[in-house]
């Protein structure tokens, strides 16, 4: 039957959220056993394909072991760990006490997922829990589908817990121009910040799409510093049939991977202009800053040249990165300003693309995405970088929320391939766009999109990375004042930045008085 998937994903999410409504649970303790159920119905309908494949092979007594069916992808799931199994329990069992079983069976023959099921089914509903197995099964639901659900409730969770810059979600169609844009075909890609894992996943489809097999073409490292987020990122690499190594650290302080110079690709979407970082630890007993940091330790509090710098470190002589990050770094002054010109200097830096607002949950301003590629430093691009302000380009899904289509994406990496001399890829719909654009002479410049500006334009503009600064305005439009639109979004970032703290520190008063009520 046709599926309506966003009327779908709001239904689910809506009987989720009966748990926040109807018991003590806030969203943070019922998100993860939530969306391992979504992920369970994602694993069975892997495992049911791969035991097709395998019956082909094992006939008579021989049957396949769990080796079998993770080979190709499928997390192995014993009969009283299958979705169908546990929705097909009578009314009479605790579907809880069944849920925490088969958790713990999958964990056991499947040791990537150790530590990552969740088992606090105990604390749910069995009748909410019914419900939402109850919509998960009868729609016949192909292809990726619920990965596409579990991204919808991942993108509710991060709404609801009011998260900040990359520490949760990132929304997909900003993953998957990032992925478009550095083309992470075959290698290593490491995302220090990596959250729930959206970046590997998209760069997994990416693969996918053309014609290749992830698990041989791609190898995924990344840290995450919260221990729930880690495992939440675990768990959707297993639903999209992937796996990876994903620590549980701080980047700021720890390398779990050994990251210097290591990595292929980078891709990250990193908290925005955080403070406090602990610069004493940045550094050795000799004073020495380390490697990671190859821009070296702002003066000001604020940790976004920290992240610059890292994400910079970590890619091989030929790697490529693409990141997130708060449109103020485009244009900081002083000690920053030196940082971000020994980037520019290096010929690493190759394309910026300033975004329009609302892009993401819960960060209203438009955002910037930085590409690096060190390879193009040695080539005939060294001393040019790519701007484009793609501001007016987006889809307008709700009054507060934007998105990329696909066809949008295509458009805006499709100009960064005629700029490589790459050939276009035309299949998401852009062919019109771009022949109305660029007609069949290869990259130009066009006012109010796109600039290739030299490293004499860049630092005769103070070594600016903003793309209002060169891309100007379309023809018939008129000019705006850069530097008041500038100023006006360092302010309304820095009245974000307090009010998330805010939100943070009455969150904390209020569990601190609900503590001393309950002794």
């Amino acid at each position: 039957m046709s599926v309506d998937l966003q009327d779908l994903s709001r239904r689910l999410f809506q009987t989720a959220n009966q748990l926040w409504t109807n018991t003590a649970l806030r969203p943070d303790q019922y998100a993860q056993p939530v969306l391992a159920l979504i992920a369970l119905r994602q694993m069975e309908t892997k495992f049911d394909t791969v035991h097709e494949e395998l019956a082909q092979s094992f006939t008579g007594r021989l049957k396949p072991t769990p080796g079998d069916y993770q080979g190709r992808g499928a997390v192995y799931l014993p009969d009283h760990a299958r979705f169908s199994y546990l929705l097909g329990l009578p009314e009479t069992e605790n579907l809880a006490d069944a849920l925490n079983a088969a958790m713990k069976a999958i964990t056991e023959h499947n040791p990537d997922l150790a530590g990552v099921m969740p088992q606090g089914y105990g604390s749910l509903p069995n009748s909410v829990l019914r419900e939402l197995l109850r919509l998960l099964q009868p729609l016949q639901i192909t292809g990726d589908a619920y990965g596409l659900i579990f991204e919808y409730f991942m993108g509710e969770f991060a709404s609801a817990f009011m998260q900040k810059g990359g520490e949760y979600f990132t929304p997909s169609s900003i993953v998957k121009l990032i992925v478009e844009v550095i083309e992470p075909y075959h290698g290593t890609i490491f995302d220090p910040a990596c959250g729930s894992g959206g970046m590997f996943v998209h760069s997994a489809e990416f693969v996918r799409r053309h014609h290749k097999t992830p698990s041989r073409e791609i190898s995924v490292y990344g840290t995450e510093k919260m221990a729930d987020t880690q495992k939440l990122c675990r768990l959707n690499l297993a639903v999209h049939g992937l796996s990876g190594d994903i620590r549980e650290a701080n980047s700021y302080y720890d390398d779990p991977h050994g990251m210097v110079g290591k990595f292929d690709f980078v891709m990250a979407n990193p908290p925005f202009n955080q403070s406090e970082v602990d610069r004493s630890r940045l550094v050795n007993e000799a004073g020495k800053v380390d490697a990671r940091f190859a821009l070296g330790i702002p003066t000001v509090n604020n940790a976004n040249y920290l992240w610059i710098g890292l994400f910079t470190a970590a890619l091989n002589e030929t790697g490529r990165a693409g990141f997130v990050m708060a449109n103020s770094a485009s244009d900081a002054g002083g000690n920053e300003r030196d940082m971000r010109r020994k980037l520019i200097e290096s010929g690493a830096v190759d394309v910026i693309v300033t975004t329009s607002p609302n892009m993401f949950f819960t960060v209203t301003l438009p955002v910037t995405l930085w590409f690096l590629d060190k390879g193009k430093a040695k080539g005939p691009r060294a001393d040019e970088v790519l701007f484009i302000d793609a501001r007016h380009i987006f889809r307008q899904i709700s009054r507060a929320h934007r998105d990329f289509t696909p066809d949008q994406i295509e458009f805006v990496a499709n100009i960064v391939r005629l700029w490589r001399g790459e050939e276009e890829e035309l299949d998401g719909g852009s062919g019109p766009r771009m022949t109305e654009t660029f007609g069949d002479d290869g990259y130009k410049d066009v006012p109010g999109l796109c600039k290739v500006a030299s490293r004499a334009e860049i630092a005769a503009q103070d070594w600016s990375l903003n793309p209002g600064r060169y891309v100007g305005v379309a023809v018939g439009e008129e000019p705006d004042d850069e530097d008041f639109k500038l100023r006006l979004e360092a302010l309304q970032e820095e009245l974000e930045g307090l009010n998330a703290e805010a939100a943070r520190l009455q969150a904390v008063i209020a569990q601190n008085v609900a503590e001393v009520l309950e002794a």
